[in-house]
């Protein structure tokens, strides 16, 4: 369909994923939603589809990406986008009491692996000739160690490496790990509940809070989509939306 651009997009229930949806079908993209929980969003007939499916598990992840892949192979669009948004923070703790091994796989799950399925089904199932993009939502945390942070960091990382190993082996597609900057969502809510002796650096994010400092999730959303948009998208397979107005 000429002209027509279809977002899929995971961890959409909530925040800044939330935001991102509701921006897409403002600006007439279809879309095409992933989550733990349903989602309704008001669009007009066909134009959201949702997926709900628990991407920190590997049944999950595996049932999500089929689901894609079907969808995907019956859509027509001119451009293509996926946006992977869903993650977590959690475990937070210092590296000596990271015994969970449940919770870790669970994290790396969530914030690695699935990124990885549901980016090998939008490779499948959408067509080579179409502009095809993937947005990774990365942290500056997989940039830079913050203690308390080492699960949710490595993640982090390894995301970054991943995009860049995608963009090496499809250069005809256009793909970006991005730091969304310190937004306010209910991730920022339950970082800000953590203990000291686990995350050292929590007064920082109390006081971003106080001092009204953190971006809120439907700015950002509005940003982000802005820079897919743009020229500048594509450039730099490792970026920061805090470098663009």
């Amino acid at each position: 369909m000429a002209g027509t651009t279809l977002t899929v997009l995971s961890g959409a229930s909530r925040g800044l994923g939330l935001a991102l949806a509701r921006r897409s079908l403002a600006a007439g993209h279809r879309l095409i939603t992933l989550a733990r929980s349903p989602l309704a969003l008001p669009a007009p007939d066909g134009a959201h589809q949702h997926i709900q499916a628990d991407l920190a598990t590997v049944q999950g992840a595996q049932q999500a990406s089929h689901a894609l892949l079907q969808a995907l192979q019956q859509a027509q669009a001119e451009r293509f986008v996926l946006i992977n948004n869903a993650g977590t923070v959690d475990p937070v703790a210092q590296a000596a009491d990271l015994l969970d091994a449940q919770a870790l796989a669970r994290a790396l799950q969530l914030n690695v692996a699935s990124v990885m399925v549901l980016t090998a089904a939008f490779l499948q199932g959408t067509p080579a000739a179409a502009r095809r993009q993937v947005l990774n939502i990365s942290s500056g945390a997989g940039r830079k160690p913050v203690s308390g942070w080492a699960a949710y960091g490595t993640s982090k990382a390894a995301l970054d490496f991943y995009t860049q190993t995608l963009q090496l082996e499809n250069p005809t597609l256009q793909a970006c790990s991005l730091a969304p900057g310190v937004v306010d969502t209910d991730m920022q809510a339950h970082i800000r509940s953590q203990s000291r002796d686990d995350f050292p650096g929590l007064s920082r994010f109390i006081d971003l809070h106080q001092q009204g400092q953190l971006s809120s999730p439907d700015d950002t959303a509005a940003r982000i989509l802005r820079y897919l948009d743009s020229p500048a998208f594509g450039r730099h397979t490792l970026d920061d939306i805090r470098h663009y107005d």
